[in-house]
């Protein structure tokens, strides 16, 4: 209903009674749904000792087979493969049609066992490649060695390879071990090849090793299995040499094509299975959530039934039972599961719907705290609130309409840019936030019309209504050339014909006491919206009142709320208001002081002063005794009513006191917070009022920085005037694009968006209703 969108859903308990068998049905229904919170049955049981402890391990043992063939699927899948993770044809149908977790697990086995047997023989055959390669190596360097060697009998050889990092350390082992009673030669290859062991491309080096005796070459041989070489056979003659070589040749070409065979196979595995990856995954991530609720449920006696509780909204109960009954005829259950509403002393979670616009000004408020249950949610305002109070601290014509269409454009291109899921956090924040941006950049652009101020410089729409003319017609030039600064009197015939058709005049962006008229009037528009905001904060409060039948509250804690912050700071509105309207251009220089007269107003003083009206003095002590006696009406009212009301009240009052669960009732206690929220209120009615004078601080530093942006820069290049000028100006502009956008729009805007007051009289001491759903699974990626 429409009412829901002001307040949380009202919520019920209900029990759930599954039978044996379709319990998982049951629970799939649920979650596609998304309708009910569970509630653990079972808070003494450990994770370990829950009945479907093996099914979430099963699904586990599903979720590290994908996860190890996930890189493989990904590296073989081409950029024009219809995935079935953005076909969405096949995707839910396959998903729903989901089997029995025995089947799926066998599945992935055979999967990963034909996966890990090809991988194996794949490693084997590059192993047993890069063997032969470095055989070939070592045979066309070593032929070098041994001819250089034509006049040096020798009995024994040993040849390999070694990585180039080691060779100095191994030359000088062979030396000091062997004596001298070896001669080394080696050569680089040029090739990177790999280390059969660690898999590492590295430059490898062959060697030659000559030697006499057994001794020794028991000693090379120790060395060289201490260095790690790949130790080769080596020829006794240039015949045996060559047919070693076309041998090798032979075997390599061979190897090189069952390699190639092998790789083929694998990617037509893997392909094929990534063909069902995305509703593998999906699958499994459902699996394991609905064992993980039903590990939440507990068993009757008679062990043949599943029990579950539930939080459910009252208008979803219809669609509760529609889901149970379907989850029953799917798991071809006997008897079929059923609902039952059961009373409850709890307090319900608290369940706020909200579709993709509102969902980010529900987070906004949430960031305060979760209102109380069935409590008038201020996010429906905060829809407005947010963006415009955003926007008086922003009012710039330019910088709104550049958020606008920065927002506007993620706002149009979401689908495109929700199947890219980008990984960048700051990405993520900016577009999940997008309709919040577009609201602050339109209501941005509405102040920034009322300010008449686009990147610091006014538009002269509709004609200023100052005239310069008539004013210094009469004026000798002597006194125009004399005085640097002339001021325009509207009390002068002519000079002003009227207030500007809509926002502030043009004419002020020229003048020099421009800051002060401007300070002025922000600094006053600033406490008249505060005033309004916490003054609507608290009306807003009423509504909780009558919704909990406690009409008792309305004139214990909202009239002397009320009479507080009206009779103090809305008596400062009105006489911001009524100095607008009493005082022209004719008497302005009479117009007192409203600072003075506030102030005034607390010390009982002030008959000197002249008053802004008959009658000021009297009204104002009045308002402030008002204010003054609403505290302790504020501090002791309910405290003593409610004592009343349980020691000596009537007994139907008593009744329904009791019924609300406050018969147990302690004094102290109820006087101790109610002393607390008075205090928290008074005070918070003077800071508040005070903060929100931020909204005129935070409008002057960026109207302040977008002046002095715009004098630093873009004037630089106006004032060049010969033909280059148009060439500098390209840069220039180009500087102050990315200055506006990266200081104003950016770091001021986050400024002004933190220092945004989100003041609420709500509780905001509930927790969030978390409803099952699995929805969410869609929308995994397999890598």
């Amino acid at each position: 209903s429409g009412s829901m969108v002001f307040r949380s859903e009202e919520m019920c308990l209900a029990q759930l009674f599954l039978q044996s068998g379709s319990e998982y049905d049951c629970i799939s229904e649920l979650g596609e749904l998304g309708l009910v919170e569970f509630r653990d049955l079972n808070p003494s049981v450990s994770s370990f000792q829950r009945r479907f402890v093996s099914e979430i391990k099963r699904c586990e043992e599903m979720e590290r087979i994908l996860g190890k063939a996930a890189p493989g699927m990904c590296h073989v899948l081409t950029p024009g493969y219809a995935y079935c993770q953005n076909n969405r044809q096949v995707s839910d149908d396959c998903v729903l049609q989901s089997g029995p977790p025995e089947l799926l697990l066998e599945q992935l086995q055979r999967l990963e066992m034909e996966l890990s047997e090809v991988a194996r023989n794949k490693e084997k055959l590059q192993r047993n490649l890069l063997e032969l390669t470095e055989y070939t190596h070592m045979l066309k360097i070593t032929r070098a060695f041994i001819h250089s060697r034509s006049r040096v009998s020798f009995s024994l050889f040993v040849s390999g390879l070694i990585q180039r990092v080691k060779v100095e350390a191994f030359e000088r082992m062979l030396w000091r071990v062997c004596k001298g009673y070896t001669i080394l030669s080696y050569a680089e290859v040029d090739e990177n090849l790999a280390d059969l062991d660690t898999g590492e491309i590295s430059k490898s080096v062959v060697f030659l090793i000559s030697f006499w005796g057994d001794q020794i070459g028991q000693k090379v041989q120790k060395i060289c299995d201490c260095y790690h070489c790949h130790l080769y056979p080596h020829p006794e003659n240039d015949e045996e040499r060559a047919d070693v070589l076309d041998s090798l040749k032979t075997r390599i070409q061979d190897l090189n094509n069952v390699l190639h065979r092998t790789e083929d196979y694998l990617r037509q595995v893997l392909q094929k299975a990534s063909e069902s990856a995305y509703t593998w995954v999906v699958q499994v991530k459902k699996m394991k959530a609905i064992y993980h609720i039903l590990n939440l449920c507990s068993f009757d006696v008679t062990n043949k039934c599943l029990i579950a509780e539930v939080w459910c909204p009252v208008s979803d109960l219809a669609n509760l039972r529609g889901a149970l009954e379907e989850g029953s005829r799917k798991g071809d259950a006997t008897v079929p599961s059923f609902v039952n509403r059961i009373p409850s002393t709890d307090t319900p979670p608290t369940l706020l719907r909200t579709n993709k616009f509102t969902s980010g000004f529900q987070s906004i408020v949430e960031a305060y705290g979760v209102g109380d249950y069935r409590e008038v949610s201020p996010a429906p305002y905060t829809i407005i609130t947010f963006p415009f109070l955003f926007a008086v601290m922003f009012g710039d014509l330019g910088h709104g309409l550049v958020m606008s269409l920065f927002a506007l454009w993620m706002v149009l291109t979401e689908k495109t840019q929700k199947k890219k899921r980008s990984s960048n956090e700051i990405w993520a924040t900016f577009f999940s936030g997008r309709y919040i941006i577009l609201m602050m950049g339109l209501f941005s652009v509405y102040t920034g019309l009322i300010y008449n101020d686009c990147f610091s410089k006014s538009l002269n729409i509709f004609g200023s209504g100052w005239s310069v003319k008539a004013m210094f017609t009469n004026q000798q030039n002597k006194t125009l050339q004399n005085n640097a600064l002339l001021m325009l009197d509207p009390n002068v015939s002519g000079v002003f014909s009227g207030p500007y058709p809509f926002g502030i005049d043009p004419i002020w962006n020229l003048a020099v006491n421009r800051l002060s008229f401007l300070n002025s009037y922000k600094m006053k528009m600033s406490v008249i919206i505060g005033v309004i905001h916490m003054t609507f904060g608290v009306v807003l409060s009423v509504f909780n009142h009558l919704h909990f039948r406690q009409k008792y509250n309305v004139y214990v804690l909202f009239l002397p709320e009320l009479l507080f912050l009206l009779c103090l700071f809305g008596y400062l509105v009105f006489m911001i208001l009524y100095k607008w309207l009493a005082f022209g251009a004719r008497d302005s220089s009479q117009a007192p002081s409203i600072l003075i007269h506030f102030i005034n107003m607390f010390v009982m003083q002030g008959k000197d002063i002249t008053p802004l009206y008959p009658g000021q003095t009297g009204l104002q002590i009045f308002l402030v005794l008002v204010a003054l006696l609403s505290v302790p009406v504020l501090l002791l009212g309910k405290p003593l009513y409610l004592y009343w009301l349980y020691r000596g009240g009537k007994g139907l009052r008593r009744r329904r006191v009791s019924e609300s669960s406050v018969f147990l009732f302690d004094l102290a206690d109820v006087v101790l917070h109610q002393a607390i929220h008075t205090i928290e209120y008074c005070l918070g009615c003077i800071s508040n009022t005070a903060s929100y004078l931020r909204l005129w601080a935070l409008s002057l530093a960026h109207a302040q920085l977008s002046e002095v942006l715009w004098a630093m820069v873009m004037r630089l290049g106006f004032n060049i005037t010969d033909r280059m000028g148009v060439v500098f100006l390209v840069p220039v502009f180009g500087l102050f694009a990315t200055l506006t956008v990266s200081i104003l729009l950016v770091m001021e805007g986050l400024s002004a968006f933190l220092h945004r007051d989100q003041k609420r009289f709500v509780s905001g001491t509930s927790i969030t209703c978390y409803c099952f759903t699995l929805n969410c699974f869609y929308k995994l990626s397999v890598s």
